[in-house]
């Protein structure tokens, strides 16, 4: 079977689509927003989005590469993002202490507009994790469609390097981003609790 004839490979790209609006570009504009509003709880908890939503980035450079563990990251990612945007005590009550205004109007619309998107994301997601464990998995059009997108972005951003070595520069990013996750699950959150004041 050919990509093409996939009856849900139209939704995989609105699934990109709405990926680059909800988790790239909105949040860019929030965090330029409270940035210039010196609405500090606000920029905390974007920077703190932006470290964890790295994983995206390391997922498509992955997927760039054609590698089955690229799966188990988007998964992980779609489900780690949701959690970030509510999982601070302090910044949770600084927000809710703030005046309604416009941008913690659209902050709080797109939190929870984001946490909708993603955790249904990782529920459609669960049947392409088998992609990540199955032998030859990938080259068929059932996991393949997922690596489209990535690879169009590789022919217009990075044409002159090979797939394997922006799957390298992910793999070591991946190492890095569960090295750091670890520590933190591990030793400060035991420590620090739900505190986002030394993030």
């Amino acid at each position: 079977m050919d990509n093409n004839n996939l009856w849900f490979r139209p939704l995989v790209w609105m699934d990109y689509r709405l990926a680059l609006l909800f988790t790239v570009i909105i949040p860019l504009i929030l965090l330029i927003w409270a940035f210039i509003q010196k609405a500090d709880a606000m920029v905390r908890l974007l920077i703190i989005y932006w470290r964890v939503s790295s994983l995206l980035a390391i997922t498509i450079y992955l997927m760039i590469a054609g590698w089955p563990i690229s799966y188990v990251s988007s998964f992980f990612a779609r489900l780690l993002i949701p959690i970030s945007l509510w999982f601070w005590v302090d910044i949770n009550d600084e927000i809710d202490d703030q005046p309604l205004r416009p941008l913690k109007l659209a902050l709080t619309a797109w939190r929870w507009a984001v946490s909708v998107y993603l955790t249904l994301g990782a529920l459609a997601f669960l049947p392409f994790l088998s992609c990540a464990f199955s032998p030859g998995a990938v080259q068929k059009p059932f996991c393949n469609v997922w690596l489209e997108a990535p690879r169009m972005y590789k022919q217009y951003f990075h044409p002159s390097y090979t797939p394997q070595f922006l799957g390298f520069l992910a793999m070591v990013g991946l190492v890095i981003y569960v090295l750091y996750l670890s520590y933190f699950v591990l030793i400060r959150l035991g420590k620090e609790g739900r505190s986002a004041m030394e993030q």
